[in-house]
């Protein structure tokens, strides 16, 4: 079911970033002038909210210098081998993301064991929403690269990848220096259908490749100087990356 993008669902953090909530997911525009960097690309229903919300900020694709991938879970993948393909935008993400973003295998929940959790609050409505979003469509993308540089990235907004493995093996988050912004991923999130709670806290164990790695790339969250956090499911979280680290840790280690 293709997401349509309202006006609500953009929020200027900054006078250059721009988080967008797409279907349950988001994903966030950098401009630079006349070019932008764009992060996550949200479900395969998510295309038309995607090209709506560049639009929506000033940038054409072919502006976009590249589409970078936190991770490459079909909700934060779902147009980028359509922009790719369509307007030659490079898709970047951490080198250990590459074979998984190729679909070289699928590193993602099970729809097996979404069913086994189907009685907990929030998981049946958020499986329909998924499955209606494009959750179980295969979106290869054809030609993933690796980061070309360690550090940050010549790309607007000199973001700088922070690898926090764990949800999947390459995920990376991105730190904007110049803004005090942090894009999270799903390495913390602030809220999702799936979970009881708000504010600052890991998903729930069935969506992570290895739950415990997520757990200690917290503590590299907790080291990255940010004071506005864009999470990869839930609202902006204005507030250190130590403090909502820390509240995630808390949060995990009592299974809240």
């Amino acid at each position: 079911m293709p997401k349509v993008l309202h006006q609500d669902d953009i929020v200027r953090v900054t006078k250059d970033v721009y988080a967008v909530s797409g279907s349950n997911t988001n994903w966030v525009i950098v401009k630079d002038g006349d070019g932008g960097t764009l992060v996550d690309t949200g479900y395969p229903g998510d295309r038309d909210a995607v090209l709506a919300s560049l639009e929506a900020v000033g940038l054409h694709p072919r502006a976009v210098g590249a589409v970078l991938v936190t991770h490459a879970h079909n909700d934060h993948i779902g147009a980028a081998e359509y922009l790719s393909a369509e307007y030659g935008l490079p898709v970047l993400m951490h080198r250990e993301e590459v074979p998984h973003a190729r679909r070289d295998f699928l590193d993602q929940v099970s729809v097996g064991q979404v069913l086994a959790r189907a009685w907990r609050p929030g998981v049946l409505p958020w499986a329909v929403h998924a499955l209606r979003a494009g959750g179980t469509t295969r979106v290869p993308v054809a030609r993933p690269r690796e980061f070309p540089v360690p550090g940050a990235l010549d790309l607007p907004g000199a973001p700088v990848p922070v690898h926090t493995p764990g949800h999947t093996r390459g995920h990376c988050a991105y730190h904007l220096p110049d803004s005090g912004i942090l894009i999270t991923g799903d390495a913390l999130v602030t809220a999702h259908p799936t979970s009881r709670i708000g504010g600052p806290q890991l998903l729930p164990a069935m969506f992570h490749t290895d739950r415990s790695l997520a757990l200690r790339s917290l503590s590299l969250i907790e080291g990255v100087d940010a004071d506005v956090l864009l999470p990869g499911h839930g609202p902006v979280h204005h507030g250190s990356a130590k403090e909502a680290a820390s509240t995630a840790h808390e949060r995990a280690a009592a299974h809240i």
